[in-house]
């Protein structure tokens, strides 16, 4: 499908391999590029899904490519509208983002192999409608995730902190008891507006409000100023960055290097930190993120990812095989065991019912 130069293939980031190409080589067949994003799926998961795909499909190559959140929006928008011999056949996309791509014409329908094949009814509604406009289907749910607290177990019972905190209050004073000894008791990014979006939720507030058609910010109101007021109050807990994003450095990055009790984040982010930082590995823990009272979890931004295939893609059949893969129930179940994932489809959740940071998720995901 997509011819490239291996000098291309080495400028550009991979996960699976350092140069960018995956095991197999060519071999004459028809090359399809996959655009995926900085830590949805391990490269552990990637190696594996590459050769499963390629030893059932002995036509096809997988060139696997990973991308940053930073800056993507553009970036897609330049491939949807790029030249057919350039560009990706499959991109992840935020489950939200469908709709800004869908205009032009420039995915490709893919609702009959949605009905026919895929299994739609089933779908998570949060990531299947977002990826539908006027009735047809153009994003393809992959996996559902949201926010937990991830934390460290050993520097819990290190501070005498014996079970993890239920409310905000409780989270406050236990954090501070995790803020000494040259220990964050948190890292929390000045800017991360998906924790502080969830605590301005529990506080009645929210972002904008919509009135006859048009949007207004929301954010002066009181009840997004308490919001803030405790975001402020735990950020300070740490020595997060105030004028950055949990990207800016990747927090995963800064927990690995030992020094931190807990981040905010989904629970996949875990295998990051165990792969940066292996002495990590059993010392993990995730518990919800918590409410005002012990009886209702904090209030969380649920989000996830959808497949979409660009419409200049030069062989819509290979894309298409791509994608029924990766949201097929085999890879489904994988990535969410891998990554402790809310799979796309309600029938595979037992799948992963026992999985400590699913569990978690799917507390907060309530709300």
């Amino acid at each position: 499908m997509r011819r490239r130069l291996l000098a291309l293939a080495c400028a550009s980031a991979s996960l699976v391999s350092a140069c960018g190409v995956l095991p197999g080589g060519s071999g004459g067949r028809h090359t399809v590029t996959v655009w995926l994003m900085k830590d949805s799926a391990s490269q552990e998961f990637l190696r594996r899904f590459t050769e499963d795909f390629e030893r059932t499909h002995d036509d096809l190559r997988l060139d696997i490519r990973i991308q940053q959140w930073t800056g993507i929006g553009p970036k897609v928008q330049a491939a949807l509208s790029g030249s057919a011999d350039d560009g990706p056949d499959v991109i992840e996309v935020g489950n939200t983002q469908v709709a800004q791509y869908v205009e032009g014409g420039r995915l490709t329908n893919l609702t009959l192999e949605s009905m026919r094949d895929w299994g739609m009814d089933d779908w998570l509604p949060g990531l299947a409608e977002p990826g539908e406009d006027n009735s047809a289907q153009f994003g393809i749910p992959w996996y559902a995730a949201n926010r937990v607290v991830i934390y460290r177990k050993d520097l819990f019972e290190k501070a005498g902190i014996k079970s993890p905190p239920r409310t905000r209050d409780e989270w406050l004073a236990d954090t501070e008891k995790l803020n000494s000894g040259g220990d964050q008791g948190i890292y929390l990014a000045g800017q991360d507006w998906y924790t502080l979006s969830g605590f301005i939720w529990d506080e009645g507030g929210d972002l904008a409000k919509q009135s006859a058609n048009i949007w207004k910010g929301a954010l002066d109101t009181p009840a997004a100023l308490r919001g803030m007021d405790f975001y402020r109050r735990l950020q300070a807990l740490g020595n997060g960055p105030t004028e950055a994003d949990e990207e800016h450095p990747p927090q995963a990055g800064v927990f690995a290097a030992g020094k931190v009790a807990q981040i905010v984040a989904v629970p996949g982010l875990a295998q990051v930190i165990v792969q940066k930082n292996p002495a990590l590995k059993g010392e993990l823990g995730f518990f919800p993120v918590p409410g005002k009272t012990a009886a209702r979890p904090g209030t969380v931004f649920t989000g996830g990812s959808d497949l979409i295939v660009p419409r200049n893609t030069d062989d819509r059949d290979a894309a298409v095989a791509v994608v029924a893969a990766l949201t097929g129930a085999k890879w489904e179940t994988e990535l969410a065991r891998t990554m402790n994932y809310v799979p796309n489809k309600a029938t595979l959740a037992s799948a992963v019912a026992g999985e400590e940071g699913v569990a978690a998720m799917a507390a907060g995901a309530v709300h």
